[in-house]
């Protein structure tokens, strides 16, 4: 302080000479210019006070290590880590309606189950135990979490080969890969989390927001689902996008853990202590380097997509039609291939042809754009029966979606009474014509009866044809009993039904 006093003594004294100069020189004072220094200083003064108030107001704003309870987040991480017993019938169960969830094709039951899962447990021990450099932390952390993914991947397995997906184009379902967004998400959501449990008295509902945020859930379903039905690229889309998600949630906890300087773990042999702060070094690089490829390559995908729309509306849509045509918005097709050229498919209706001229233009701007300069550019348009065909199927698609959804029910009772005319037809059988075979066939035959008898073991009703004979008097029991096994195989074949039966009517009747 007495070198900063000193220094501005020294400052004010050269100013003071300086002004006693220009005085000297000039022979006069000048009472303006000094005013106007002072208010200088004092403007400078006020501008630095203004700043410190902001960076103090900001610190104090922004700061959570003040509030961080390093011993409750510890013990707290630590305690949803393992994956036994309680945990892992949540998880089960969880899963379970997860699945009925996408079944269903249900986002509220899907959200459901995501608040009761307890996904998150593992991943946020696998980020905490490298940032803390505790080997044993996560070796736990690991094995729990390689539990819990095979737990969650067979419980959906199971569902779905017993219980298919209705509909396979599920939203739910539809994404296998990863965008910028799901990358976004997944990282901003694991700082919320870990900031919640770090800070005193948890947030619990950061933890569900969090829970429902990051959907872990859904992209496990998707595995169990593909591997039922024997779609491994179904599956290992899944699967990927499952692993960025976690891998991004480990990394924000890995940055916030060690923002707030939780201490590390310390070991007592020296070796060991600097060999696992060199495991925790790699897998932490390990972990980060597909993290930061798949970042950027998803990154580069938004930018063409987005530098693709830009294209179209700028250059495309403007054009005029001079027949009636148009341009088809909703069938256009932007595809990033990584590595390969990418495609930019548009579509047009209308018997009017794009001129050469039109579309050489079109992919000169293109080539304004960076990313849009090694793509292919596909025209479908003017006098293609094909495009007019997709274009309509596509608008009408949508113009009926909700029309066509509530067929749905429609459309299973229709094919319930089906089920049930064709069963009626399959028990129809030509009884006249079969009367008089089994008259020619069989002596001592008096009367043939038919029917259509309703059986049932109380879980299940059925109708079952019947043939009913009446013998004469005078044929034996046993010959009876002969003649009707043979004449029951003879009808199976006859009628081709495998389940009709016989019956003999009493004489006295």
């Amino acid at each position: 302080m007495q070198n900063d006093n000193s220094s501005a003594t020294k400052s004010d004294q050269s100013e003071e000479a300086s002004v006693g100069a220009d005085t000297a020189a000039t022979g006069t004072k000048d009472p303006g210019s000094e005013k106007q220094k002072q208010e200088e200083r004092k403007v400078r003064k006020d501008v630095g006070t203004a700043l410190g108030s902001i960076r103090s107001f900001l610190s104090e704003l922004l700061n959570i290590r003040d509030n961080t309870d390093e011993a409750d987040t510890r013990e707290g991480i630590m305690k949803d880590i393992p994956f036994k017993g309680h945990t892992a019938w949540i998880l089960i169960c969880s899963i379970l309606i997860a699945s009925v969830g996408l079944n269903a094709n249900s986002t509220a039951v899907v959200i459901g189950a995501m608040l009761i899962s307890p996904l998150m447990g593992p991943i946020l021990g696998i980020g905490f135990a490298i940032a803390i450099n505790d080997i044993d932390l996560l070796r736990r952390s690991l094995k729990n979490f390689g539990v819990m993914v095979g737990l969650s991947i067979i419980t959906a397995f199971l569902f779905f080969r017993f219980f298919p997906l209705q509909d396979e184009n599920s939203e739910l379902l539809a994404r296998t890969a990863p965008d910028v967004r799901d990358v976004l998400i997944a990282f901003f959501g694991g700082l919320a989390l870990v900031i919640a449990r770090a800070k005193k008295g948890t947030i619990a509902s950061v933890i569900f927001g969090v829970a429902i945020a990051t959907a872990l859930m859904p992209p496990l379903c998707t595995v169990g689902f593909g591997l039922a039905i024997g779609n491994l690229e179904y599956a290992g889309g899944a699967m990927y996008l499952f692993i960025i998600n976690t891998i991004f949630i480990g990394i924000a906890t890995f940055l916030v853990i060690k923002y707030l300087r939780f201490p590390m773990v310390r070991y007592a042999n020296s070796k060991k202590r600097k060999r696992i702060g060199q495991i925790a070094s790699i897998l932490a690089v390990l972990v980060t380097l597909p993290a930061i490829y798949t970042f950027y390559n998803v990154w580069r995908e938004s930018i063409f997509k987005r530098q693709a729309t830009e294209f179209i509306n700028t250059s495309v849509k403007p054009y005029k039609f001079s027949q009636g045509g148009y341009f088809m918005d909703r069938a256009t097709n932007i595809s990033f291939n990584d590595g390969e050229n990418s495609v930019v498919q548009l579509f047009f209706m209308g018997d009017e042809s794009i001129p050469s001229t039109v579309i050489e233009t079109w992919k000169q701007q293109m080539t304004s754009y960076p990313y849009l300069e090694d793509a292919i550019l596909q025209i479908q348009g003017g006098r293609s029966d094909d495009a007019e065909r997709y274009q309509y199927v596509t608008e009408l698609y949508e113009a009926k979606k909700e029309e066509i959804a509530n067929k749905d029910q429609r459309i299973s009772l229709l094919e319930n009474e089906v089920e049930r005319l064709r069963k009626f037809a399959y028990n129809d059988v030509p009884f006249e014509q079969i009367s008089n075979e089994i008259r020619l066939q069989y002596e001592g035959v008096e009367e043939v009866g038919f029917a259509n008898e309703i059986i049932t073991n109380f879980s299940k009703t059925d109708t079952i044809p019947v043939f009913y004979i009446k013998w004469k008097n005078g044929k034996s029991s046993r010959s009876q009993e002969q003649d009707m096994k043979k004449m029951l195989d003879w009808l199976k074949v006859r009628t081709g039904n495998p389940n009709i039966k016989t019956g003999k009517v009493s004489i006295d009747s």
